[in-house]
């Protein structure tokens, strides 16, 4: 029996789950806007308190490492390591566009598709990513500009699923590339790293705690507002 408790933060979603093995105990998220700093300590708390748990009952945490927003990626990440390091117990990362292909393997039961997480990174850019069934990478982790031209690496003569908070926006230009799918309502959730979490734990692939940083793909550019005269 291993419990492990599981923390996506990298879109406006703030989920957490606890597991038992590879079994979802329970799991709270909400979907109200970047409201990780207010909520993500308190859903830990009630999901540890509703199972009778303490945080010593942990066995590891897992974390989703992006790609996805800057604030969020930290905010995910200083708890779960902060947690990591006070209990001395191992820290999982998971990336998050291999967990959001998770979910859309798990509807579709696909052997020959491919499966394309599009996560929105503003303006007319995506993380994005191809997989095959075994989450193998057909195309690499990219940070790519949406246009014509671009989206010609999606013409890999298969099926194809596109999903994910950055489908809308790309979904006009998508819909050219033969054999494209479309899955709706796809967004980050804590449920769907439970099964990559668990086989890291059994497999005993940690992070090292003091070092471990997300994947942001880009760097982050503050903007500052010019003097008016």
């Amino acid at each position: 029996m291993a419990y492990l408790l599981h923390i996506e933060s990298t879109s406006t979603v703030c989920s957490v789950a606890l597991s038992n093995n590879a079994e979802l105990v329970s799991i709270k998220e909400l979907n109200n806007g970047y409201t990780h700093a207010e909520n993500l300590h308190v859903f830990i708390d009630q999901l540890l308190n509703e199972a009778s748990l303490k945080p010593t009952d942990l066995n590891a945490i897992s974390v989703s490492s992006g790609p996805g927003s800057y604030t969020g990626l930290r905010i995910g990440f200083s708890a779960a390591k902060g947690m990591a390091y006070a209990l001395q117990i191992p820290l999982i990362s998971i990336d998050t566009l291999k967990a959001l292909s998770m979910q859309v393997m798990n509807q579709t039961q696909e052997q020959t598709a491919l499966y394309c997480p599009l996560i929105d990174a503003r303006r007319m850019e995506v993380y994005c990513c191809v997989y095959d069934n075994l989450l193998n990478e057909i195309q690499p982790l990219q940070a790519l500009v949406l246009n014509e031209e671009s989206i010609k690496v999606f013409n890999l003569n298969k099926s194809i699923y596109f999903f994910g908070d950055g489908m809308p926006k790309a979904k006009g230009l998508l819909e050219h590339i033969p054999q494209s799918c479309f899955i709706e309502n796809i967004a980050a959730s804590a449920s769907s790293m439970i099964e990559l979490a668990y086989k890291k734990y059994q497999a005993q692939e940690f992070e090292d705690v003091a070092y471990s940083e997300p994947n942001y793909l880009k760097e982050f550019f503050f903007t500052t507002t010019k003097n008016k005269v």
